[in-house]
């Protein structure tokens, strides 16, 4: 079955864009740590999708992937703030996230590094995470770049789609500033659960 993947890294709009799409009908799932929450949801967001897409472009073939850029000005401190509260809960051994979320902050910001909020290391991460994605999807049309915070960026989403929409629409604002965790407040009958439990209970995908 196809998907629609939203393959931006954390704090670019993962979670303006998860609600957007609840609106429009999908059911999403804003990270998705178990193999049924993938399989229940239309649209994953976030972890692990950032460092999985190329697994999950051979699980679900025909799907869409949408990666979602911010201005490096705006992101580094954002994802400062965030890493710097995820940080005791990315440990290998002691923090309590999921171990496939530790997994994909891991490979795509080298959670180890004591250089982990400098914003060169920052910096490098972005980049090398852009560049692998642009690389991987080359020549293809199964892929969008937005920037939600540009006007018209909704419309390019819709209409990739293959949905209508209003002209004057934009995405709503979420998690700016300090806020973290907008979604888990957010009350959608369309919300998947991350770590729904299906016939195999909370396995994930062998890649």
């Amino acid at each position: 079955m196809s998907k629609i993947f939203i393959i931006g890294l954390p704090r670019t709009g993962t979670t303006s864009i998860s609600v957007a799409l609840l609106e429009h009908g999908f059911k999403v799932a804003h990270t998705a740590f178990t193999k049924h929450a993938f399989e229940l949801a239309d649209v994953v967001t976030d972890s692990p999708c950032f460092t999985d897409y190329q697994q999950l472009d051979k699980l679900f073939p025909n799907s869409k992937f949408v990666y979602l850029q911010r201005d490096l000005a705006k992101w580094l401190p954002s994802m400062q703030r965030l890493l710097t509260k995820m940080a005791p809960h990315l440990a290998p051994k002691t923090g309590h996230f999921s171990p496939v979320l530790k997994r994909s902050f891991e490979q795509t910001f080298d959670t180890s590094n004591a250089n982990l909020l400098s914003e060169d290391h920052l910096t490098a991460c972005y980049v090398q995470h852009q560049q692998q994605v642009e690389s991987y999807f080359q020549n293809r049309d199964d892929l969008l770049s937005i920037n939600i915070s540009e006007q018209g960026s909704l419309q390019k989403l819709l209409q990739f789609l293959g949905l209508n929409y209003d002209q004057e629409k934009r995405f709503p604002h979420l998690n700016q500033g300090t806020q973290v965790s907008n979604w888990k407040a957010y009350k959608h009958v369309n919300k998947i659960n991350s770590h729904s439990a299906g016939k195999e209970h909370r396995k994930f995908f062998d890649y």
